[in-house]
């Protein structure tokens, strides 16, 4: 049995099988893994927002926005030994966790991080192979490094492998 490997809000962390990646209620924030199924290694990102460009005084922590976590993400599975070229990704999160009533874009904040993950992924040439976004619950997810099946928990559904 691996270690489990515990990834905090705005915080990212690879591991190599047979250690698990897990992050925990993930509300409109993502959880991206990026897994390379060859060498068995994957990494997982929680972030919160989708750029850190909209940002004036953006702090340093770079896992907490799409763009600058999940290239951060990339570079650190490929320094374990993961093959950028054999990579596939797998995103869950980006609920709406808060009924709006007008249109702010603080409402829609869990669909556009989904939307920062499909246009970085593909500017990467990381193709996206499964997702389990939106919706209004948080979730809480495991990627297992053995075989890279992402396991979606939420309380009052079934869990599911994507």
């Amino acid at each position: 049995m691996g270690n489990v490997i515990k990834v905090g809000m705005a915080d990212l962390k690879v591991g190599k099988a047979p250690d698990i990646l897990t992050t925990l209620g993930l509300g409109s924030c993502i959880g991206l893994t990026l897994y390379d199924p060859v060498a068995k290694i994957g990494g997982l990102v929680h972030y919160m927002l989708p750029d850190s460009t909209k940002m004036k005084n953006s702090n340093t922590n770079i896992a907490k926005f799409g763009d600058t976590g999940i290239r951060e993400l990339l570079k650190e599975v490929v320094a374990a030994g993961a093959s950028q070229r054999r990579l596939v990704a797998k995103i869950a999160g980006g609920a709406c966790m808060f009924e709006m009533s007008t249109t702010t874009s603080v409402g829609h904040v869990g669909e556009r991080n989904a939307e920062e993950a499909k246009e970085v992924l593909k500017e990467l040439h990381i193709p996206l192979v499964a997702e389990d976004t939106g919706l209004n619950f948080g979730r809480t997810v495991e990627l297992n490094c053995e075989n890279g099946e992402y396991l979606i928990k939420a309380v009052g559904k079934s869990s599911k492998i994507i």
